[in-house]
């Protein structure tokens, strides 16, 4: 990936966006960051050298135009999430459908020399999938949210086969780690159980917890995506990242509490959540195997256990004791 200088991130300042830049800067790569900071965080790049701050909208096409010109690699990893997806559609389509096309016209231009155009985009697609582990294949949308992301994805795809555009879509599943904060209202669970290990509040589980999900650490994605981009046989393709592990919140909180040391932390149970209801997610990654040789190199315990000592050292806390 050395061999050329330039990647643009959009969506650079988010969880995933800003551990990309890191990955990249870490491989000598100068990186363009764009980002709204609708929900992402200035200072997650900040200290990061070998980075070009543009604080600006995905949608805004003359900003996009301006930038694509110049770079080798472009991650798209700029969204809207579920929760604000429910609330607010029309953004939702704006930001995750149009200007992903609107991305996917301004590269056309740069085709051949762009190394590869990759697309951040998300397990919701598969909705409640009968298949478990659930392979690429089918997909049952169920909000506007994974509408919108398999509404990009099939514009990538299409504009693959139709136009020769590099382009390779990477399907996270509930991505956690070091670096998520629960700051942002829409993070994940884990860090939101971090952030009350932390603050001494009980872990609040949304149903009686035995909805479950496949979590995936974030150096482990990351090194998919990685992988993926420098890869002559993911063009074109639709790939799941996940560990193919099938966790129960409820476990998940039992893990939590242990990694932090403290087991007996108290557990809410609250009404379910009106958004992302699906039962049982946990996917296929196969087939990103076969053509990269990708293995998640982090077991779940090892993953909550680095983003323990994470949360941490961000607070200045004390760890250990027994609740």
């Amino acid at each position: 990936m050395v061999e050329r200088t330039r990647a643009l991130v959009t969506g650079g300042a988010g969880f995933l966006g800003s551990r990309l830049v890191a990955r990249l800067t870490g491989l000598g790569l100068h990186v363009v960051v764009i980002d709204d900071l609708t929900t992402g965080r200035r200072e997650a790049v900040a200290d990061i050298p070998g980075v070009t701050w543009v604080q600006g909208s995905v949608a805004d096409g003359y900003l996009m135009r301006q930038w694509l010109p110049h770079v080798d690699y472009v991650f798209h990893f700029a969204a809207r999430n579920i929760v604000l997806s429910v609330e607010q559609p029309e953004s939702d389509f704006a930001v995750n459908t149009h200007a992903t096309v609107q991305l996917l016209l301004g590269a056309l231009p740069y085709r051949d020399r762009l190394r590869r155009v990759v697309y951040a985009s998300t397990s919701s697609v598969y909705g409640m999938s009968p298949v478990l582990p659930t392979p690429e294949g089918g997909y049952d949308v169920s909000t506007p949210y994974s509408a919108s992301k398999l509404a990009g994805e099939l514009f990538a795809q299409a504009f693959c086969k139709t136009y020769g555009l590099p382009v390779t879509c990477l399907r996270f599943s509930n991505v956690y780690g070091p670096g998520q904060t629960s700051a942002n209202p829409y993070c994940g669970v884990v860090a939101k159980f971090m952030q009350a290990m932390l603050d001494g509040e009980p872990l609040t589980i949304y149903g009686d917890g035995t909805q479950t999900r496949d979590f995936t650490f974030i150096d482990d994605a990351m090194d998919a995506v990685l992988l993926a981009a420098t890869s002559a046989h993911t063009v074109g393709c639709s790939l799941n990242v996940g560990t193919g592990v099938e966790t129960a919140v409820l476990h998940l909180a039992r893990l939590v509490r242990e990694v932090a040391g403290k087991p007996g932390h108290p557990v809410v149970h609250a009404a379910k959540r009106k958004v992302d209801t699906v039962a049982r997610r946990v996917i296929d990654a196969s087939r990103l195997r076969s053509l990269t040789g990708w293995r998640p190199r982090h077991t779940l315990a090892e993953g909550l256990a680095a983003t323990w000592r994470w949360f941490l050292a961000e607070s200045g806390a004390q760890g250990g004791g027994t609740a």
